[in-house]
């Protein structure tokens, strides 16, 4: 039977990919054998995880990008096409967070995490949609998250965006699929990081989660492949979220 989980030969760009998540997100499509375009706004972040590939025996590029800004997409996208010719998967996974009450926030605070997690999104996906089309084939994938269903304190503009994230994911699959262009959202729930070993409220969110436990970053790997590869081609416009349960409750 044919692999349909197979990443050989494709292209995969991901944004964020210098840390947490999209670092192993980056990791992880490497390991199915894609060639990886590690972007990221620091590029000696990009550079680590870009060495870590290769030394690993994969294929990998870094660019620096600024997501929220429309002529570095363009540049990332430039540079990605110059070393490999084409471009087969995207994920959006570029994100940033301030975490405070709404009436104590910032209105440059509020500005950037909407710059960062919803245009970032729209600019890069714009950008790589002439690609896909000509191909008449592409996966995208945007990372939302939990936060983007169930409202939790302090998460103002982190929430907002990632609800748009989910409704901009239906909106484009809905435009893009006459081109047999597929954009899904992956829905992370609480993983292990730095960030969320952090939490003040760490305690009470781990009691919301039938599993019991935050996720290692590597149970990713099954939903990112399966939504990156011909598994899912008949799969558009959805979320999937990776929760251990969370939004069960």
């Amino acid at each position: 039977m044919k692999n349909i989980f197979n990443l050989k030969g494709k292209v995969a760009l991901v944004t964020g990919a210098g840390q947490g998540l999209g670092a192993v997100m980056a990791q992880i499509l490497s390991d199915a054998g894609a060639s990886i375009v590690c972007a990221s706004r620091t590029l000696s972040k990009a550079n680590e995880v870009r060495d870590t590939i290769i030394e690993g025996g994969g294929s990998s590029i870094s660019v620096q990008v600024d997501v929220g800004n429309a002529q570095s997409v363009d540049n990332m996208i430039k540079q990605t096409l110059t070393e490999y010719g084409t471009l087969d998967i995207l994920i959006n996974n570029a994100g940033v967070n301030h975490r405070e009450l709404c009436i104590n926030m910032a209105e440059e605070q509020w500005d950037e995490v909407i710059r960062v997690n919803l245009k970032g999104i729209f600019l890069c996906s714009r950008a790589v949609g002439p690609i896909f089309m000509k191909k008449k084939q592409g996966k995208v994938i945007n990372i939302t998250s939990v936060i983007g269903s169930q409202a939790l304190p302090t998460r103002g503009p982190y929430s907002a965006s990632k609800a748009a994230v989910i409704q901009f994911t239906k909106v484009l699959a809905l435009e893009w699929a006459p081109y047999n262009i597929n954009v899904n959202a992956l829905g992370p729930g609480y993983f292990k990081s730095r960030m969320n070993d952090s939490l003040n409220d760490a305690e009470s969110i781990l009691k919301r989660i039938p599993l019991g436990r935050m996720a290692d970053p590597e149970e990713l790997a099954g939903t990112i492949i399966y939504l990156s590869s011909e598994a899912s081609n008949y799969v558009t416009g959805q979320t999937l979220f990776v929760d251990g349960g969370f939004l069960c409750n």
